[in-house]
């Protein structure tokens, strides 16, 4: 039986580095979420917001959603068509799931994202679309660029044909079994949220509370987690970052007296910018 390793600040300490005076938008990468839906772009902008306070140098949402030409509260956010957000320079990191949905146009750019040679990070409805699609899994597990897989116990329940109840169960396993099966790494997320890679490595975070039990939570660890990416992490070490991150500000905001009930996306996300830098000074 694997033990996890449990993440904490001082395993992370080094893995970002201040920024330089000379700094330039374009040292920090860029992405590229697509999602966002009729009635969904929420979780495509929340996301995008996220990506943005967590540093990426441009972020790009690709809405399937045509009527929203900008997002009022966060302009520095480029809109462009689908199309246009999976047509990225590196470094960049793509996020497809956030409000997807299930129409053909999702599931089209989904398999397009998947032939890209940028690291992917699929949430939500992109999970559900990869469980029911057998050609989208010969997709994922053919690319030579690095996939990360975010479900919660339902989502991996679907990719792996068993119900919430049995993955909660047996969480370290679970994680374990969608590394192995699809080759790639996974966050499982839930209280102790898991990071699992294909070559056996198992992470656990410790950080968080039930505040996070609320709408919105994963879009906005999906867009931290590309940020990290496009400022050059690996998924894998991105994805470590920002639970611990994630959790870390939710925390935060509680011992403030800013829940957990009523806790909300968009506060974490805001959290985690300050703690980052406050991270980064003392590295």
């Amino acid at each position: 039986m694997v033990v996890p390793m449990d993440i904490r600040l001082d395993v992370l300490r080094g893995w970002l580095k201040p920024r330089p005076v000379d700094s330039h938008k374009g040292d920090f990468g860029s992405v590229g979420v697509v999602g966002g839906a009729p009635g969904m772009a929420g979780a495509a902008l929340l996301a995008g917001r996220a990506a943005l306070w967590l540093g990426a140098g441009r972020v790009y949402i690709g809405l399937l959603d045509n009527r929203i030409a900008a997002d009022p509260m966060m302009p520095e956010l480029m809109i462009v068509p689908p199309e246009h957000a999976l047509e990225l320079a590196p470094p960049a990191c793509l996020v497809l799931g956030p409000g997807l949905g299930h129409s053909g146009t999702a599931r089209q750019c989904l398999a397009d994202a998947l032939r890209k040679p940028l690291p992917v990070l699929i949430d939500a409805d992109g999970l559900n679309l990869l469980a029911r699609d057998s050609e989208l899994q010969t997709l994922l597990k053919q690319r030579p660029a690095s996939t990360l897989l975010t479900p919660h116990p339902g989502e991996a329940g679907r990719l792996l044909g068993l119900d919430s109840q049995t993955v909660q169960a047996e969480r370290t396993g679970s994680a374990r079994q969608l590394a192995i099966r699809f080759g790639c790494n996974i966050v499982l997320k839930g209280a102790g949220s898991l990071v699992a890679t294909p070559d056996g490595q198992l992470w656990r975070n410790t950080t968080g509370n039930p505040g996070l039990a609320s709408a919105g939570m994963g879009d906005v660890l999906a867009g931290m987690i590309a940020a990290l990416v496009a400022q050059g992490l690996t998924l894998e070490r991105a994805a470590i970052y920002a639970i611990h991150l994630h959790g870390a500000a939710a925390d935060k905001l509680v011992a403030e007296g800013q829940g957990p009930v009523g806790l909300s996306a968009s506060e974490v996300a805001q959290a985690a910018r300050g703690l980052l830098n406050s991270w980064l000074k003392s590295a």
